[in-house]
């Protein structure tokens, strides 16, 4: 499937309506481009669920920075945040057994899911129109995977996914002029311990 063709596809569905939009939001790097290509079509809450960053300086150096993005970045319509508790023990549990797993393995795909459940049970209990994730910003993140787990996600939590391939139309390189454009952090690992040490 070409996803970044999805979401033209849904974008010009929309027929001029503005849906509510909850974006899980990995970092400030990752959303910087999502939020720019996104605001004009969508209503967004961005969503910081990330208990797999390690360590929790990281995790609240990472929300300082999503916090001040929406003010940075131009909108064409207001940008709500929702953090969600900092739980490290989630992301443990879920990567047990796959601690030496290589990155891009299924420990991230592990990670994925654990993160878009909550995403997923999020926009259900706020009547959002859609979810998805800035996570397909990342080159080495594998759209395949991810929006496999948004659309089983979708069908079990009866909310439409928003299917993406975010890298894709120049989308990571715009991310990096945004960061250098605005002086945004951009960390030098993924999130989790693991990467951390890779």
């Amino acid at each position: 499937m070409n996803y970044q063709k999805e979401t033209e596809n849904i974008i010009s569905s929309l027929g001029g309506k503005t849906p509510r939009l909850l974006l899980h939001a990995c970092c400030a790097p990752c959303a910087s481009y999502v939020l720019e290509y996104l605001s004009g079509h969508f209503e967004i809450t961005l969503f910081y669920c990330n208990p797999n960053i390690y360590p929790a300086e990281e995790y609240e150096k990472r929300l300082f920075e999503l916090k001040r993005l929406p003010s940075l970045i131009k909108t064409a319509n207001p940008v709500e945040l929702i953090v969600c508790n900092y739980s490290p023990k989630l992301f443990y549990d879920k990567a047990k057994g796959l601690e030496n797993e290589p990155e891009g393995g299924p420990r991230c795909s592990e990670c994925f899911a654990l993160r878009l459940e909550e995403a997923a049970r999020a926009a259900k209990e706020g009547s959002f129109d859609y979810f998805t994730t800035t996570l397909t910003v990342g080159p080495r993140k594998n759209a395949n995977v991810i929006n496999g787990i948004g659309r089983a996600l979708s069908e079990e939590h009866a909310v439409p996914w928003l299917f993406s391939d975010f890298k894709k139309n120049g989308g990571y390189q715009r991310s990096i002029e945004l960061c250098k454009e605005h002086g945004i952090y951009r960390q030098h690992y993924c999130g989790c311990e693991y990467s951390f040490a890779s």
